[in-house]
Order: C-alpha cells, then sequence, then structure tokens
C-alpha cells in the first residue's frame, strides 16, 4: 500500500538482510523505496483492513507502518516466516541465512540441492504426495517430515538420518520444500538447530505443486473445489480484455492441470479469483488483429476459444511469453479432466 496515497498497487518487492526493498517491476534498476528491519516489528495477520486477505504490517523504528498483501496464506506466511528470521539476525548480531546455506550448514559439495529437488518430485521414484488430515483439516498435495527422510535414505542420497535432516533443512530453508501445518510451521520460526522434523505428524509441501488446505466441509464444497486440484504449471500477469466493456486490464493468472483451468486473479491480492476458464477441449492461437481489425503482431495478443465457444483475448509482455503461454495452455488442455 502506497505512503501517500494508500493506494494498492502490485509491486516487486525483495528481502534483503538488512531491509526490504520494492520495485515498480522485476526489471527495474533502482527500488521505489526501502524499509529497514532494524528494529523492526511485525504485525501478522494485520486486521486493519477488513475486506482485505492476506494483509502483513511491518512497523518501524520511526512507528511507520507499512502494509503488504500476498496472492495465498501459503506466500504471505513465506514472506512473514523470512523477514521474521531476518529480523531476529539482525537482532543477533547473525547473517541470514536463507541463501548461504551451503555455508552456515557446510552441506557437501556434491550435493546439488536442485537436482535432488526434481529427483524428489518424480511421478514414479519420487515422494507421493497425498492428502492428509490433522486437527479436522485436509491438507492437499503434501507428505509427511519422516517420509522425506525414508526417501533420502532409501535413494542413498544421505548415509544416515541425522545427515538426511540437515539435507533437509537446506532444502527448506532454500525454497524447495514449504511447511504445512502448526508443527512444522513452529519448528521453522523456533530457533531450533534443524527446522526440519523427522516427525509423522509434521506436513511439508513443494512450492509448485498445487497444495492447499481445507476444513472438512461437505460434498458439495469438494466438487466446488475440484477446479483448485490440479497441479500449478505456470503462473503470472497477463492483460485481459473484459467481455462487456472491452477493456484491458492486468490480471495475475494461475494455470494449473489435471483438471485443466485457468483462474485469474486482482494482481493487488484477492483470496478468490475473479473468474475461471475451462481448458480441457479448448482452442488457443495467437492473433494478428484485434476485434477492431487492427494489427497487433507487436502486441503479443493471443486468444482462447473454450469448448462452450467463449473467447478470451489475453495480451503478454513480450513475444516469448506469449508462446510460452501457448504451449503450456496447449500442454494442459489434452492432458488435464
Amino acid at each position: 500500500m502506497g505512503s501517500v496515497f494508500n493506494t494498492w498497487k502490485p509491486m516487486w518487492v525483495v528481502l534483503l538482510e538488512d531491509g526490504i526493498e520494492f520495485y515498480k517491476k522485476k526489471s527495474d534498476n533502482s527500488p521505489k523505496g526501502m524499509i529497514p528491519l532494524k528494529g523492526s516489528t511485525l504485525t501478522s495477520p494485520c486486521q486493519d483492513f477488513g475486506k482485505r486477505m492476506f494483509v502483513f504490517k511491518i512497523t518501524t523504528t520511526k512507528q511507520q507502518d507499512h502494509f503488504f498483501q500476498a496472492a495465498f496464506l501459503e506466500e504471505r506466511d513465506a514472506w512473514v516466516r523470512d523477514i521474521k528470521k531476518g529480523i531476529k539476525c539482525i537482532e543477533g548480531g547473525q547473517k541470514f541465512a536463507r541463501k548461504s546455506t551451503r555455508r552456515s550448514i557446510r552441506l557437501p559439495e556434491t550435493i546439488d540441492l536442485g537436482a535432488l529437488y526434481l529427483s524428489m518430485k518424480d511421478t514414479e521414484k519420487g515422494i507421493k504426495e497425498l492428502n492428509l488430515e490433522k486437527d479436522k483439516k485436509i491438507f492437499n498435495h503434501c507428505f509427511t517430515g519422516n517420509c522425506v527422510i525414508d526417501w533420502l535414505v532409501s535413494n542413498q542420497s544421505v548415509r544416515n538420518r541425522q545427515e538426511g535432516l540437515m539435507i533437509a533443512s537446506s532444502l527448506l530453508n532454500e525454497g524447495y520444500l514449504q511447511p504445512a501445518g502448526d508443527m512444522s510451521k513452529s519448528a521453522v520460526d523456533g530457533t531450533a538447530e534443524n527446522p526440519f522434523l523427522d516427525n509423522p505428524d509434521a506436513f511439508y509441501y513443494f512450492p509448485d505443486s498445487g497444495f492447499f488446505c481445507e476444513e472438512n466441509s461437505s460434498d458439495d464444497d469438494v466438487i466446488l473445489k475440484e477446479e483448485f486440484r490440479g497441479v500449478i504449471i505456470k503462473q503470472g500477469c497477463l492483460l485481459k480484455q473484459g467481455h462487456r466493456r472491452k477493456n484491458w486490464k492486468v490480471r495475475k493468472f494461475i494455470l494449473r492441470e489435471d483438471p485443466a483451468y485457468l483462474h485469474y486473479y486482482d494482481p493487488a491480492g484477492a483470496e478468490d479469483p475473479l473468474g475461471a476458464i475451462h481448458l480441457r477441449g479448448c482452442v488457443v492461437t495467437s492473433v494478428e488483429s484485434n476485434s477492431n481489425g487492427r494489427k497487433s503482431e507487436e502486441e503479443n495478443l493471443f486468444e482462447i476459444i473454450t469448448a462452450d465457444e467463449v473467447h478470451y483475448f489475453l495480451q503478454a509482455a513480450s513475444p516469448k511469453e506469449r508462446t510460452e503461454w501457448i504451449k503450456a495452455i496447449q500442454v494442459a488442455s489434452r492432458t488435464g479432466k
């Protein structure tokens, strides 16, 4: 939220060791502002805005309040967790270790966390994602902490469970794994030597798995949420043309497969999508002219025609981005329900 006009705008935010920088867009060289973390306090959840979900507040030593809104719950919790860790490190005179795991945990040079992450996600030989229930909540697309250690040992990635804890903690610190549920989140927020828990009651998930948590609900609710069960394969901002006024607005799009849906949200953040495009059996192509007949080769437009013959016109930022979206949607439309 802007400090002058109190308007909400999407920004590119970077967490540093001693502060938070925010940019108008990712490609900008200089930030629009910087918030120092030393002596700051963090409030989450922030209830100052009744209609806005997933807001957190940073209050500096000069009693200046800065408000941020995430796109969904897990994203907010991840930012809050890392910002709190950064503030603790400053207070204790330590270095923020999120991007220096290899040095802080003395990870063996032979370990490639990126390659290990891909092996863990292998559909045949990797860790099986499950729907787990605890405290009257259902955690979808996740797995337990002891399953991770079991897999590392059986896959001969580590020699014993203690070494497995070290590797799992590294994966957690680098963002390859995310905590789900109170137990695993408390371990990450605490000061324990190993933030990862070798425990059947500690739940974790892959960041791009399509994880979501729901209360025990009726059959109707489960059917309603079926479209959100698909694995997220791509997300980003695009321009979308409205069906009534034909005006263009920036929307955040999340592409899921099996079932194949393209949900679009207010980029400033909202819990529920503004709409959804069912992609099964759709046709997606680039377009060279818009509805007015004007040439649009440089505008990077593309069109989705659903099985019900509803037309959606979208605009990417570059030809490369347009091609990537078209290919991803084509794959989802063939493989999803």
